[in-house]
């Protein structure tokens, strides 16, 4: 079974990346192809230093650092990617890579980490939060996204089997290409995020992420402003820190952090009394990484946590609290609402432990190999 892995990008090491650290345990003798890779020297362990097969983008000017400025183009790029010897071909998309050309005798596989979210449903809030809702650059966006659009859908008729990252983006795979999708949720890392019996809860909350609009750690940010008594720490850098920092510099309780290393965060995450997620996320890792560290978490109820959080009045071993609708108020309601009932730290180990590296390892090997004895018979 010779495997051919299609991975949209590689320039960091971030939530796809680690669902593609184990593709690459699955399967250790597949061949890597990306639109670009620019991953530094020091961050190739991940791919287990693969030399990666790219497409034209890689040559284009200013593609390390403004790759995402060729969208366009990427359809384009994807479709030159030459796969044609492999027996199986497995696509990581988030944006493209679905879009591999693979002929009637090979079995193509997508995991889908969403269909592009600025092109389909999150069209409006991408443009209302990159500034271009009026004018001719916006109507030129909008008519890219619509041509991407009527790609992607058509597309969506190369592949053979969809696995969703969770039952959230199963629905939004249905919905966009009228395609039912198994769920095989993404790893975690339960070795690294662990229960620590020396480390004692500290009285404080905790959040942790890129500080980009759609995680809302601004609203986090807004709703412990109005909550003087609670402590919260605020880990993460990005565009919105400015406005994180201008709201907090009257609130002595929030103390902001910026990155802080791995061991550091594991140890945050095992001190806190919760961890605040407030983004709709596709899937959202760091929740179950919480979770692992004995953690429970209080979310936004939407997207994936509905996967990963098994919530208060919903469960006999509850590891969190979701909130309605998704504001600050709504917010203080379900820390006031947490404050008022106790949580097991090994029930949230062991719903974390659901997530597991080798538990995904199993589940898609044994999906890959399964459909690749069925399509070779």
């Amino acid at each position: 079974m010779k495997i051919a892995i299609v991975h949209d990008w590689l320039y960091t090491y971030a939530g796809a990346e680690k669902v593609l650290e184990q593709m690459i345990t699955c399967f250790p003798d597949a061949d890597l192809f990306s639109l670009i890779d620019f991953l530094p020297d020091n961050q190739r362990d991940f791919i287990r230093n693969k030399p990666v097969k790219t497409s034209f983008i890689q040559r284009l000017p200013f593609a390390k650092t403004k790759h995402r400025h060729y969208l366009p183009l990427m359809p384009l790029a994807i479709e030159q990617l030459d796969v044609s010897a492999y027996d199986v071909v497995i696509s990581s998309s988030h944006a493209v890579a679905k879009g591999i050309l693979t002929g009637p005798d090979q079995l193509h596989i997508c995991y889908c980490h969403s269909p592009i979210r600025y092109a389909w449903d999150l069209q409006h809030q991408y443009l209302n939060e990159a500034g271009i809702t009026k004018g001719l650059k916006s109507w030129l966006t909008r008519y890219i996204l619509h041509k991407i659009r009527l790609w992607d859908y058509r597309t969506a008729n190369g592949v053979d089997y969809f696995i969703a990252n969770s039952s959230f983006i199963a629905r939004r795979i249905y919905k966009v290409y009228r395609r039912d999708a198994v769920v095989i949720n993404p790893p975690v890392n339960t070795t690294k995020f662990v229960l620590a019996n020396s480390v004692d809860k500290q009285d404080f909350y905790l959040t942790a992420s890129r500080l980009v609009p759609y995680k809302k750690i601004t609203l986090i940010a807004e709703a412990f402003a109005k909550m003087p008594d609670k402590q919260l720490k605020i880990v993460g850098t990005g565009p919105d820190q400015a406005k994180i920092c201008e709201i907090i510099k009257n609130s002595p309780n929030i103390q902001y952090l910026g990155f802080v290393e791995d061991d550091e965060l594991v140890k945050l995450m095992q001190q806190a009394k919760a961890f605040v997620f407030a983004a709709e996320e596709d899937f959202g890792i760091v929740p179950v990484e919480a979770q692992a560290c004995g953690t429970p978490v209080i979310a936004y109820g939407k997207g994936g946590v509905l996967d990963s959080i098994n919530p208060l009045g919903s469960s006999e071993s509850p590891t969190g609290v979701f909130f309605y609708p998704q504001t600050s108020q709504a917010l203080c309601d379900a820390i006031t609402k947490f404050e008022t009932h106790s949580f097991s730290s090994v029930d949230c180990v062991t719903n974390a432990a659901r997530f597991s590296e080798q538990n995904f390892v199993h589940h898609l090997s044994t999906f890959v190999n399964k459909h690749f004895s069925i399509k070779s018979n």
